[in-house]
């Protein structure tokens, strides 16, 4: 007898790989209510942050874009962190400065406008994600992704920011937990969103994790990263030649199939030197190194930094510093149009 049909895979695919590593986690929910004439002008988040109104309506306009946005109850946004933008019941209303507002209300939910009357409800999340999450997948978001209530995913992250904001104003046990795994899904909704939707991304992490050409060999590097992967057996899950996989690949990836590897180890090797006290020389042997000084030699000539620093450093924060600033200097070299891994290996 052959499983129910609802049943697919139970192999993790690339994104829920990708996503594993992110480290996403909410820094920061609140909620807004608001009545009357109100406008209030957000600063850029400098992280995620994710919208959603549960009542009511709100005009979004966005620095930059002139032409403002009508948010309708269900309606959720996701900003990527760089562009200030203003909430108002008006566009016309001259905004007040949200920090002021949100930084002096005792309350879980700060209220703008007439006290007296509440015509719109919302609630606002911040997401932190860690380095590679950030140079990965975030950098390649546009600044702002409105999902209308209709959509495919609103409806669960209006009920995930619920559920967070619940967790995070609360004293529950596994309350941490809960919320870094709600993190989690409110990150993964975000990216479901925006590959459904976009036509056309950069060459990158996100376009090669929606580009169904090269999904088999994705696949393959993601769920046995340790394997010396050769070019031919990649190209043949792909059901092409080689050149012509190693081109795809590196049109849509931004980098070619082998140094796409390469790279898929390293932040697993961050990640694991960041959660784990696994020996450096058991992870070498994980990753696929022949042995630690190669796996060590790899991994500081991509960061900066040894895996020994790197996991001492993690471990306080004025070294963390060093460390972030490292990697984030890796990430810039590597994934640069003519950086290091700009040709096959």
């Amino acid at each position: 007898m052959g499983a129910p049909p609802y049943l697919g895979s139970i192999s993790p695919d690339p994104l829920t790989h990708t996503l594993n590593v992110t480290g996403a986690r909410c820094v920061l929910a609140r909620g807004l209510t608001a009545g009357g004439d109100w406008a209030l002008r957000f600063p850029a988040p400098g992280r995620l942050k994710v919208h959603a109104v549960s009542r009511g309506v709100t005009w979004l306009t966005v620095d930059g874009d002139e032409q403002p946005v009508l948010l309708k109850s269900g309606d959720v946004v996701a900003f990527s962190g760089g562009l200030p933008y203003v909430l108002a019941a008006d566009p016309s209303v001259s905004p007040q400065d949200a920090l002021a507002l949100l930084g002096t209300s005792p309350h879980l939910f700060a209220h703008a406008g007439d006290k007296d009357v509440t015509d719109v409800v919302s609630i606002g999340a911040h997401f932190e994600l860690n380095t590679a999450g950030e140079d990965l997948l975030l950098r390649a978001l546009p600044p702002v992704i409105h999902l209308p209530r209709d959509g495919a995913e609103a409806s669960a992250l209006c009920w995930l920011l619920e559920q967070v904001l619940r967790e995070m104003s609360s004293d529950r046990p596994g309350g941490n937990n809960v919320t870094e795994h709600l993190s989690q899904l409110v990150f993964a909704h975000v990216l479901r969103a925006y590959l459904a939707r976009s036509e056309s991304y950069p060459a990158g992490w996100l376009r090669a994790l929606a580009d169904e050409r090269i999904a088999p060999a994705l696949h393959l590097m993601h769920t046995d990263p340790a394997r010396p992967w050769q070019l031919a057996e990649l190209a043949r899950a792909a059901a092409m030649s080689r050149s012509a996989f190693a081109g795809a690949f590196t049109s849509v990836a931004g980098v070619p199939p082998l140094a796409y590897l390469h790279q898929w180890r390293m932040r697993l090797a961050e990640q694991a030197l960041l959660q784990e006290d696994t020996p450096v020389s058991e992870l070498a042997l994980s990753l696929g190194y022949a042995s630690e000084s190669t796996f060590s030699h790899a991994f500081k000539r991509e960061t900066g930094v040894a895996p020994k620093r790197f996991r001492d450093a993690a471990r306080v924060p004025r070294d963390r510093d060093e460390v972030e600033r490292a990697v984030a200097a890796a990430f810039r070299r590597v994934y640069q149009p003519g950086g290091e891994h700009s040709s096959n290996r």
